[in-house]
Order: C-alpha cells, then structure tokens, then sequence
C-alpha cells in the first residue's frame, strides 16, 4: 500500500524527477578543487558551488520544483514563503519565471543584500521579528488571508528533492564518494543530499554540520526527536532555526550519519580561505561544511569528501565587516 503523502519519505527517483524539472533552468553548477585544502585535510575534497545558482544559493532549486509541480490555478493565484534570505530570494525568482507573483515573510534584521534582491525578484515583502514571533505562523496566516500557496523552506517532497539535485550532480560528475559534508538548518538541503547520496552510495557516511551555538540537528538525532530551542545568535543567519523540520527529521534520522558543529571564528576563517586562495564568494552559512572539515571534526586523510558550499548571498559591508573581526585579515587555519 503507498503511503500517505504526508508521511511518505522521499526516495532517489523524486530527486531524479526534481533534475528532470531543473534540466535547463538551474544552473549546474561548478566543482571546485584545491591542492591547497587537499593539503591542509590530506583528503581529495570536491566543492560543489551553489553560490553560483542563480539567487546565489542551493534554495532555488527546491523553490522552482514546487512551483513547478503547482497546477495552473494554484499558480495564478500565486505564493508565498517565509525565509531569513535564500529561500525568499529563490520563491520570489521561481514565481518571476512562472509569471506570477510572491509573497514573502522576512526577519526584520535580514542582511541588505538578501532583502534587496528578493525584491529585486518583484516580491512583496512583509516583515516579522525573529525573536518574538512564529514565521511560520505568520506564513501561513498571510497565505490564508490572501489564497496564496505557501512554499515552505524545507518541510515539502519536492522542496527537499529539488534540493537532493545538489548531491546527484555532484557524485554525476565526480564519482564515488566517502563522505559527504552539508550544511544543516532546517533540514531540507541534507534530506534531498543524503536521498540522493545513499541512493547512488549506500556506503558513504553523510555528516550534516551546524554552528555550535544551535546545534539542535545534532541533540535531536541523539534524542530521536526533535528539540526545540531558543534561536542562537550566530552569524550563519541561514542556520538560526529553532528546531528541525518534522517531515526533514524523518528522513534525516534514517540518512545522515553525524551532525560536526563548528564555531564563527571557524566559519569566519574559512569565509577569508575561499576568498584568498580560490576566489570563491561564500554566506557564513555557505561555509560551515567546509569549516567542519577545515577545523578537522573528522579525519578524512586518504579519503574522497563531497562538501557543499550552500551559497554566497552576503553583502560586500556584510563581507568586510566579518573579515574585520579576524584582526590581520589573513587566514589563520
């Protein structure tokens, strides 16, 4: 008997059929390599840059699909989300391309650069406090209200598998895998990787890493349920959830092996070495995988590592204002 939809754990064949949806709209985006991180793991590491998909991060993808699958008068009447910055970006672009119009729920401190491109996408744009306020409650009133579809970050089969399309591409290109590091906030980005990973992999172990200061991913695995908190003061704004998604939980507790937690000062270092040494533009939340394995949470000497590099979407004040705090400007790892 098939499962109910809402219960349903999605598998390789959704992300394939996500990929199918993407093919000649998401950008694939590129590998990148370096003797210089190789050198400082002693692994054969493989950056997959999502701060090159278009909105400048892997929540496009997940966005375009479930627009995408929406029929025809759900569409016309249009969407609506509620996101800290790239996945508003990505549903205010996805509903530019179907022609139809976005609704977006923000914080009220949401950097500059996230806000000025979500309405630069030609979304509305309503504002709420992360601190004292329920955005998903507010999401989903404000689609209520207004007969929108809501397009959820994380907690959706086809925002998770569009997602998933990351980790297909990249074991596509590259090959086989040992381990697979991705970033964690709401779940959505490792529940699609992790799918698709051990779907093609079975024996890669597959690390989600979150920042220190929020590591709910992590006590809620250990748990086996999930564990709300306060939301953390940290600069990875992409990653400042309370508690992880219901539906991502479910399949994040079947996939993922670990959860790494790193701390600013690593995702600061790491922000400054991507910039340096191989000129990649990185969030603090785009740079958390790597820092897990910058700051050596694991020893992957000898072995072949997928990491990804979640997205790019920081202002250049923002950028330089966090490169101040490491003193000397230069690298310290």
């Amino acid at each position: 008997m098939t499962a109910p939809a809402a219960d349903r754990i999605i598998e390789l064949a959704d992300v394939r059929g996500a990929a199918a949806r993407l093919e000649g709209i998401a950008h694939r985006t590129r590998v990148v390599t370096s003797r210089t991180l190789d050198e400082l793991t002693g692994a054969s590491l493989f950056l997959k840059a999502e701060c090159d998909q278009r909105g400048g991060a892997f929540k496009f993808r997940g966005a375009y699909n479930k627009v995408a699958s929406l029929d025809e008068a759900a569409r016309a009447r249009g969407v609506a989300a509620f996101s800290s910055g790239n996945h508003a970006q990505a549903v205010a672009l996805a509903a530019a391309l179907h022609d139809t119009r976005a609704t977006i729920v923000m914080p009220e401190d949401t950097p500059q650069a996230k806000l000025d491109a979500t309405r630069g996408y030609g979304a509305e744009v309503v504002f709420y406090d992360r601190y004292t306020e329920d955005r998903e409650e507010v999401g989903r009133r404000l689609a209520a209200d207004h007969g929108l579809t809501l397009v959820p970050p994380y907690e959706d089969h086809e925002i998770m598998a569009g997602q998933g399309t990351v980790a297909l591409e990249l074991i596509e290109e590259v090959g086989d895998l040992d381990v697979l590091l991705v970033c964690v906030g709401g779940g959505g980005l490792i529940a699609g990787c992790s799918t698709a990973a051990k779907g093609l992999l079975p024996e890669v172990a597959v690390h989600g890493v979150e920042p220190s200061v929020r590591d709910i991913t992590k006590r809620s695995l250990a748990a086996g349920e999930r564990i709300r908190v306060p939301v953390p003061r940290t600069i990875a704004d992409g990653q400042q959830g309370d508690i992880p998604g219901a539906m991502t939980f479910e399949v994040n507790r079947r996939r993922v092996d670990d959860v790494l937690l790193v701390t600013d000062e690593e995702i600061i270092d790491t922000m400054a070495l991507l910039f340096e040494r191989l000129k990649v533009v990185t969030e603090p939340s785009g740079a958390s995988a790597l820092a897990a394995a910058l700051a050596g949470r694991l020893d992957l000497r000898g072995l072949r590592v997928g990491v990804t590099l979640s997205g790019g979407n920081v202002g250049i004040d923002r950028f330089g204002e966090l490169m101040a705090r490491r003193g000397d400007g230069l690298p310290r790892i």
